[in-house]
């Protein structure tokens, strides 16, 4: 997945229905979509997202801090 890719404008998390940011997989993390709103990290499998309430996982504070560094890194990501 792609961070200009159309089909992240219109995926959604399953528990609030915000909008996510893609997180490219970087040092041993595997792709992910982040809702930074819940701090929950869904991930993307074969370029699958999964986006079943229960396939995500909530990032503690340190690690959301992390995430939001790394997605602010991300071309074409709104802050």
């Amino acid at each position: 997945m792609k961070h200009d890719d159309p089909l992240l404008r219109i995926l959604a998390c399953p528990l609030d229905k915000g909008p996510l940011r893609l997180l490219a997989a970087d040092d041993g993390d595997g792709e992910a979509l982040y809702n930074p709103r819940l701090r929950r990290r869904y991930p993307v499998v074969d370029g699958i997202p999964q986006l079943l309430p229960s396939s995500g996982e909530q990032v503690p504070e340190e690690e959301h801090e992390r995430l939001l560094a790394r997605a602010a890194e991300a071309p074409g990501t709104a802050p």
